[in-house]
């Protein structure tokens, strides 16, 4: 069973556990760098971009963070999770953990009353995936290694670049399981090609 952890600093976290859960994973935690060791995979989720940055540099975990990115175990950002992957944010000087080759701005579909959930075809995944987008973030531009997986309205929501995996919206709010399913195929992959090494 291969252990997927969830960053548990701040944001919809319950959410994540039960849907790694519904497929096939072991949940675990993770609040601490010592945490991260016992993880094969770890999802970033939704909730404040500047909180969590916040939160990870009282717990001194955005070091551990990129080096876990940079020995290729899979990382899953949602909403904020997303903006704490990428590599430049509209409108700061800095970035936060900065390995996924993309651009993101910020709230780019209104404010929390502006919430909504549409259908959205996902590259590999879904013709028909129920996403719900809470002030989300969009993805303004990538890199020639990030691959495009789904748009809305001409803006990119989720894209992939090897072992990272970014989406806009928040994929754990739904019933349908299928993102998740596909985070913890990347998993297993990823294990794989270790023991094969």
């Amino acid at each position: 069973m291969v252990k997927i952890g969830v960053l548990a600093l701040q944001g919809a976290v319950s959410e994540h556990i039960r849907s790694i859960e519904v497929c096939g994973g072991e949940a675990i935690i993770v609040k601490s760098r010592d945490d991260l060791t016992l993880v094969d995979g770890l999802i970033l989720p939704g909730g404040e971009s500047t909180t969590i940055r916040k939160l990870m540099d009282r717990y001194d975990m955005l070091t551990p963070l990129k080096e876990f990115a940079s020995a290729g175990k899979p990382m899953f950002g949602t909403c904020a999770g997303l903006i704490l992957l990428a590599q430049k944010i509209v409108g700061y000087d800095f970035a936060h953990i900065g390995v996924l080759n993309a651009t993101v701005e910020r709230n780019s579909f209104g404010r929390q009353v502006d919430s909504f959930e549409t259908n959205l075809e996902v590259k590999d995944i879904a013709t028909d995936f129920p996403a719900v987008f809470i002030r989300a973030p969009h993805i303004v531009e990538v890199e020639s290694d990030v691959e495009i997986l789904a748009t809305h309205e001409n803006k990119i929501v989720m894209v992939r670049q090897g072992h990272l995996l970014g989406c806009s919206f928040h994929p754990e709010l739904t019933v349908d399981h299928r993102i998740t399913a596909y985070f913890t195929e990347m998993v297993k992959e990823s294990l794989a090609k270790k023991a094969a090494v």
